[in-house]
């Protein structure tokens, strides 16, 4: 178990392994993986998000395909650590866009750090769309990188709502940093065809 670990197969956790999650692939690499599965939920999604809103978006590559499928006459604002979903929002004439200043965490393309996460605590948003990188039933919520798992956990905190965005591929895995319990998530969204789906609860 320890050589897998070593290799990457596998998580170590508390009383045995887990899979490790793929979010630990570079963000161009993540891109490419499972694009109409990522469509499918970007597409769910997406109607979760109502005029007059205040809604944090984290960032991910699920979450951007996300906001091009959000209607171009939504009238929102948006809070968001990523520089590519705030670009992505420059088309759409009545969302306002807040970004999240901090340190650039590369790998995920996200802002991070005490200033992202000092602004978060100062928001009280309708509706949080959580980029997930892991998420087991037991376990919970967890991420590759320390701080990352802090502003997930500020942009959770600060919200009434939160909607987990998951690929088939990461249900069942573990990363080193916990975020939150499952049960953080108001909503998770993923695909229809997933046979995990037993574990979980889906709203």
């Amino acid at each position: 178990m320890r050589e897998l670990a070593e290799t990457g197969l596998l998580q170590r956790v508390h009383g045995g392994a887990l899979l490790k999650s793929p979010a630990t692939a570079s963000y161009a690499d993540r891109q490419k993986q499972a694009p109409k599965e990522k469509e499918a939920i970007a597409r769910t999604a997406a109607k979760l998000v109502c005029t007059g809103q205040v809604v944090i978006l984290d960032g991910g590559t699920t979450t951007l395909q996300m906001t091009r499928h959000l209607p171009l006459d939504l009238q929102a604002t948006v809070i968001t650590n990523s520089q590519p979903i705030a670009l992505a929002l420059v088309e759409h004439p009545h969302i306002e866009v807040v970004m999240l200043g901090g340190q650039l965490y590369k790998k995920a393309l996200v802002n991070v750090g005490t200033v992202t996460i000092e602004t978060l605590r100062m928001i009280r948003a309708d509706l949080c769309m959580l980029g997930v990188c892991s998420l087991h039933p037991e376990i919970g919520i967890s991420v590759p990188n320390l701080d990352e798992a802090h502003v997930k956990q500020a942009m959770i905190a600060g919200s009434a709502e939160v909607v987990g965005l998951v690929t088939a591929e990461k249900l069942d895995t573990a990363a080193p940093y916990l975020v939150e319990s499952i049960h953080a998530l108001t909503y998770i969204v993923t695909a229809p065809t997933v046979d995990l789906l037993h574990n979980y609860f889906v709203v």
